[in-house]
């Protein structure tokens, strides 16, 4: 009987340190952008008092994170070069005069 599938597909590759930090990184920035997501829209559907300041400080709190986890990505020199460049991170929402 003929084999028609390679061998190769059957051996195990193990990552290296440094494609699990990226991947783990990677799939925690994509992780914070959907809790960003998340949060606004929480913020743009509440009324009450108390929990427009609570979605305030969690967009703060998650863009604070996204800032951090694209640095530890631009260090990694995980994003495209473009974007490291001429695009400088903006930190400022609409919610920053809200909180100060």
């Amino acid at each position: 009987m003929k084999m028609y599938f390679s061998q190769s597909s059957r051996v195990n590759r193990t990552l290296s340190e440094k494609e699990i930090e990226r991947n783990a990184l990677l799939s925690d920035l994509e992780k914070t952008k959907k809790a960003l997501e998340i949060a606004y829209s929480g913020f743009d559907n509440v009324i009450e008092p108390d929990l427009i300041d609570c979605y305030i400080y969690e967009v703060n709190s998650v863009l604070k994170r996204y800032k951090f986890l694209l640095e530890q990505a631009a260090a990694l020199s995980l994003l495209p070069e473009e974007d490291t460049q001429t695009a400088p991170l903006n930190t400022e929402t609409p919610l920053t005069p809200l909180v100060g």
